[in-house]
């Protein structure tokens, strides 16, 4: 894996912000940004020149940023149906009209191919995206895996997580080297919230130095990276469960849920 220099937002979206670009051998991921904490990506075959379109919020600034980047959208993947998400899709349906969009339930616009657990399409010649059914923030939720036949380990590759797993919040496990694409800019706020209940955890100082030095944090660390420092992840820590004062993972993840919504840092 290679972390490019980053990105001019001010060439590609004309915004104040800088991506870093993600590169896995033949696979390359261009994160987009909508709004003020919400990202897009572009999902690139670097064999083909061909993408997909990860939560095409923004047609437009998607479109800019594949013709910036000198690459053709060929499908729209869709983690779940919030608008944050897939409130662009009738749009993208209109701009690219023979292109499929790929979700989770009937619920998510314009939507032309239903996915279920352990479906696979491809994006170009050496991308395969497998879809991982994670029902919790919705019932429609779906992981994209995707993986590169071109990378020297091609297990690794990167996950789109929607909103479903974000840096240093809640989440399921996929490989330890997976890197991270999540929906929202929020790994401050979730910095803070794991300092309180988790502060001894030496892994933070880590995570706390990427957010003091990134504005935007995405594409920037792994799974293996949640396993350390994530609670939501780590039910069975002393600490953790002495924060919350429960004993059960089911109770541990509930009392931190709880938590984390009535915390103000």
């Amino acid at each position: 894996m290679l972390i490019l220099r980053p990105l001019s937002s001010r060439s590609l979206l004309s915004r104040h912000r800088s991506f870093s670009t993600t590169l896995v051998q033949k696979m390359k991921v261009i994160p987009v940004e909508f709004r003020e904490d919400n990202y897009g990506y572009l999902l690139i075959d670097e064999a083909t020149n061909k993408a997909g379109a990860v939560d095409p919020y923004n047609v437009p600034k998607l479109k800019a940023a594949a013709e910036s980047a000198g690459v053709e959208i060929i499908a729209a993947i869709t983690t779940h149906h919030h608008f944050d998400h897939a409130g662009g899709n009738k749009d993208f349906a209109k701009e690219y009209p023979n292109a499929p969009i790929y979700g989770g339930s009937k619920q998510v616009d314009a939507v032309t191919h239903i996915v279920k657990d352990k479906d696979t399409f491809n994006i170009g010649d050496t991308i395969l995206v497998k879809c991982l059914a994670t029902p919790c923030h919705t019932q429609d939720s779906i992981c994209y895996h995707a993986t590169s036949s071109d990378a020297t380990n091609p297990a690794t590759g990167g996950v789109f997580t929607g909103d479903t797993l974000f840096i240093a919040g809640c989440g399921r496990f996929f490989e330890d080297k997976t890197i991270v694409y999540n929906g929202h800019e929020y790994t401050a706020g979730n910095l803070a919230f794991a300092k309180s209940v988790d502060g001894d955890n030496p892994a933070l100082t880590r995570l706390e130095k990427i957010v003091n030095d990134n504005k935007i944090t995405t594409g920037l660390t792994t799974i293996g990276d949640e396993k350390e420092w994530n609670p939501f992840i780590r039910l069975d820590d002393e600490g953790i469960r002495a924060a919350t004062g429960k004993t059960t993972n089911i109770e541990v993840i509930d009392e931190l849920r709880r938590m984390k919504n009535h915390f103000r840092g």
